[in-house]
């Protein structure tokens, strides 16, 4: 039987317009993603929207239009922008498919059946951006504590889920599991927040419609938290055993921004705790990014649109950048001279360079042939042990999510791959017929190592990648074997390489 990971993003809300945070956890969650089948996992890979709840019924009655409607239209950016940016999911899932109604459905009826939810009546500062219920003393000026909009006192019948119960359960699972919430500083945040005490949570309304009706009370509406987290066990068709439920659930990580780590590691632990399913083995929470030093928002006209991005630089430099400038699970700042230093940098000069220069020297000395490699040499086998032990490294660190330390481990290797050229001198050798095979041994495992590099970087840069593989000859088969040394074939035919990143000139604009 095949070893499974399933990997989520979390449901983006249909009423934001996609900006670089979205694409940021929905590329981390693709890179392992992809890494994982490299390595002959069977992958599953969940992202989707969340359309239901009172901010999309306003804007939809704002616009003119059914709520239906309005999520109709605005999915497909989000789905346009995943074409884009080369994510390759395996299931997005909508909370307005039936397959997810039904889903809730079920599990809001069985924690009601026995007894975790109740009925009774909710006074309170509600927060309608954020979806989100505050006591007095959370407001800070009688304004929402998270987004600092304008709250208004509500008061109506409600059903209640009794968080309170598993407070203790919940924080005997936080401490037996160090690497159920990460990074470290989420993890203390929330230990702090269910130490405080955890109150009953109300988990209907009554004063809107977009949503899912309580099973047998069609008045109420399930708060659309209790919805939407569901999603990543509604997609694998919960309550159906059979099935991906039965074959992905428990999940190996919920990826997700820091904004709403309590619902991901407070409520939807609790909801299935009382539902009696196996928790998440690890939820992750990344930062934020700010833009030249200033938090994204549209007052201050600084939000970076990703489509932008693509368009003007492409897939693959955006992609290595958003996971090589920031540690993951820390903020991080965009700058677009940031962005072209790595593009030139590390793209075009350290990676791109040793390609065109290896492709060429094969070309130029062998007709593009690899040649067999004879006796290693303690520099040969020095580069061998740098490659080998970069593969354990990048193991170690995707394992973490240590993306850019990942990414670092790589471009150690491209830099000794550069210095191995500089030591070996192979145009020195060229001129030695004596050296010829000497000559031939050094090509092979300077090309080798390149091969494993760019099967590592497919998971990164797919694209791009994928050319590389294709001019140093393999097919780049998705296999784990792929990343044992001696997978290039002598008789191989290598192709001259074409630049990967041409050189930005232009300073660029800010």
């Amino acid at each position: 039987m095949s070893r499974t990971f399933y990997i989520t993003t979390p449901i983006y809300y249909v009423n934001d317009v996609p900006h670089i945070g979205h694409a940021y956890t929905t590329l981390a969650a693709d890179v392992l993603s992809r890494y994982r089948k490299l390595q002959g996992y069977d992958v599953h890979f969940l992202t989707g929207t969340d359309e239901h709840g009172q901010k999309v019924e306003k804007a939809a009655n704002t616009a003119g239009e059914t709520p239906l409607e309005l999520a109709d239209r605005v999915v497909k950016r989000f789905q346009a922008l995943w074409e884009k940016l080369d994510i390759s999911y395996t299931d997005f899932i909508r909370t307005t498919q039936e397959r997810h109604k039904q889903g809730v459905s079920h599990l809001f009826e069985k924690v009601m059946k026995q007894g975790d939810i109740y009925l009774g009546e909710y006074e309170d500062w509600y927060c309608t951006p954020c979806e989100t219920f505050w006591t007095e003393t959370q407001l800070i000026d009688f304004k929402c504590p998270d987004c600092n909009r304008p709250t208004e006192k509500l008061k109506e019948e409600s059903y209640f889920f009794r968080m309170s119960k598993y407070q203790e359960q919940l924080l005997a699972h936080i401490e037996a599991n160090p690497d159920f919430i990460q990074p470290k500083s989420r993890r203390n945040e929330i230990i702090a927040f269910v130490r405080e005490g955890l109150r009953d949570l109300s988990v209907s309304r009554t004063s809107f419609t977009w949503g899912i009706p309580v099973p047998g009370n069609d008045r109420h509406i399930i708060y659309v938290w209790f919805d939407a987290l569901a999603n990543y066990i509604t997609a694998l068709g919960y309550p159906d055993q059979s099935g991906d439920f039965g074959k992905y659930w428990p999940v190996d990580v919920h990826l997700i921004g820091k904004d709403i780590l309590r619902f991901h590691a407070v409520y939807w632990p609790t909801f299935l705790m009382a539902a009696g399913l196996p928790l998440p083995k690890k939820v992750f929470a990344h930062g934020w990014w700010t833009v030249e030093g200033q938090k994204m928002s549209k007052s201050l006209q600084n939000v970076v649109e990703p489509n932008m991005l693509i368009d003007r630089y492409g897939v693959d430099a955006v992609r290595y950048f958003l996971l090589r400038e920031v540690p993951f699970g820390l903020d991080g700042d965009f700058s677009h001279a940031a962005l072209v230093n790595r593009i030139n940098s590390d793209l075009a000069n350290d990676l791109g360079n040793l390609l065109n220069r290896s492709t060429a020297m094969i070309n130029k000395y062998f007709d593009g042939i690899v040649q067999k490699p004879e006796q290693l040499e303690p520099i040969d086998l020095a580069h061998l042990k740098k490659t080998s032990a970069m593969v354990d490294q990048v193991e170690t660190c995707l394992t973490e999510l240590a993306f850019s330390k990942a990414l670092q481990a790589i471009w150690e290797t491209i830099s000794a791959g550069n210095k191995y050229i500089d030591e070996t001198a192979p145009w020195a050798l060229a001129k030695e017929p004596a050296k010829v095979e000497r000559l031939g041994t050094v090509l092979y495992c300077l090309l080798e190592s390149q091969r494993i590099v760019h099967t590592l970087l497919s998971a990164f840069m797919p694209g791009t990648a994928a050319k590389a593989l294709a001019w140093l000859g393999t097919d780049g088969a998705q296999t784990d074997a792929a990343l044992q040394w001696g997978g290039l074939v002598p008789g191989t035919k290598i192709i001259k390489a074409e630049p990967l990143f041409p050189r930005i000139e232009d300073k660029p604009e800010l």
